[in-house]
């Protein structure tokens, strides 16, 4: 019996290597990786580049903690900071405490226009994380069940609907922030359209408030640009990124600009871990990688093979309900609850994920191949139809 604390419903397989996409368990099977670790292999697998800079920081120094300057820090920092046009970034180790240091920034904010309730306004079926105010934020009831009471300081609205964020903020004069994700992964691969973020940002304009953007699973290129917002031509006046930043080693980021930048002061928030010279480095790599071998526009071009050819190979078929996304990060919805898809995606040698109960998730890493893309097809598709004809 492992003393490991049961806290996951793991699935019956171990894996002791991998290489590009592909996965080997202990008994020598390999497995398309269609999911990256949940949007976290931005590279893949063994990915010369990272093991390289990766290997050589570690021969370096790991850890020096946040009393001293860190100049890969200072690096990474103004990398994100001149592909963003934000001003300021505070690194952390995870998606949840880059939104918890949001949610901090946005309380602040609001104490000092003299608010004395700084509220949120969050999007039902939204995901930011499993702390305590990142799972109140959270619109999963199954998520936040049995850790009530939540905290306060939250007002939850549908997604994509702009009259409902106005009436939110018309009703209650505490609100100061609007958190959304531009992409809902959890939540199903949800889309916000342009005009709905342009809305928003205009609102907030209009008001005063901050727009927070969780970048953690679309940002870092995964959807055909950085970061999810550029799409649409907005800028967040915050901004969080994790899973994908260091390509596999934890590393989070929380970025500000304009009415939010310069709100933390020294002793305000801090980390312990974030932003180590490891980390940083991993960061680093993983963004040169991207910029460098153009994987944003394969991003875009081996994303829509994957979606022009799964809805060719399930046209047709009764219970496909929507086949959407952007880039690398795809939904295909079914019309019933499909989470045994995964275990037959193993059985066949391929990761992949159910989110929202019918919405088989598919993030594979930027370096996915025209050829990867129709292997993926080929596995998936089969897995589908026999899943409906039952």
């Amino acid at each position: 019996m492992s003393h490991v604390m049961n806290t996951y419903a793991r699935l019956p397989v171990a894996f002791t290597h991998g290489d590009g996409v592909w996965l080997h368990d202990e008994t020598g099977k390999r497995y398309l990786d269609a999911l990256s670790g949940i949007a976290v292999s931005t590279l893949g697998h063994n990915h010369p580049r990272l093991v390289r800079a990766i290997s050589q920081q570690a021969s370096r120094v790991l850890h020096t903690s946040n009393l001293y300057g860190i100049p890969l820090q200072d690096r990474l920092g103004d990398r994100l900071a001149e592909l963003s046009g934000m001003e300021e970034v505070f690194f952390c180790n995870s998606g949840c405490e880059a939104n918890e240091a949001a949610i901090k920034l946005a309380r602040m904010f609001g104490h000092q226009k003299g608010v004395e309730l700084p509220t949120i306004i969050v999007m039902e079926s939204a995901f930011h994380g499993r702390t305590m105010a990142t799972l109140s934020a959270t619109g999963n009831r199954k998520a936040q069940a049995g850790f009530e009471p939540l905290v306060s300081g939250f007002v939850r609205v549908p997604y994509k609907d702009i009259a409902a964020i106005r009436q939110a903020v018309e009703h209650n004069h505490q609100v100061v922030a609007v958190m959304l994700e531009m992409i809902q992964g959890e939540g199903g691969i949800n889309i916000a359209d342009d005009a709905f973020q342009r809305e928003v940002r205009a609102l907030c304009d209009e008001r005063g408030l901050l727009m927070i953007c969780d970048e953690v699973q679309c940002g870092v290129g995964r959807t055909g640009r950085w970061f999810g917002w550029q799409h649409a031509g907005v800028m967040p006046d915050v901004m969080t990124l994790a899973k994908g930043l260091g390509s596999g080693v934890p590393i989070g980021a929380c970025l500000t600009a304009g009415r939010a930048a310069g709100l933390f002061k020294p002793g305000n928030h801090g980390s312990t871990f974030g932003g180590n010279p490891l980390a940083c480095a991993a960061g680093l790599a993983t963004l040169d990688a991207i910029a460098d071998d153009r994987l944003m526009e394969n991003a875009v071009q081996v994303g829509n093979e994957i979606r022009a050819g799964l809805a060719e190979a399930l046209k047709g078929v009764d219970g496909v309900v929507e086949i959407r996304g952007k880039g690398l990060m795809i939904g295909v919805e079914l019309d019933r609850p499909c989470g045994e898809l995964v275990k037959r995606g193993l059985d066949a040698g391929l990761l992949i994920n159910v989110t929202a109960e019918r919405v088989v998730r598919l993030l594979p890493a930027l370096v996915f191949t025209s050829v990867d893309a129709q292997t993926l097809v080929d596995a998936l598709a089969p897995l589908i139809r026999d899943f409906l004809s039952q």
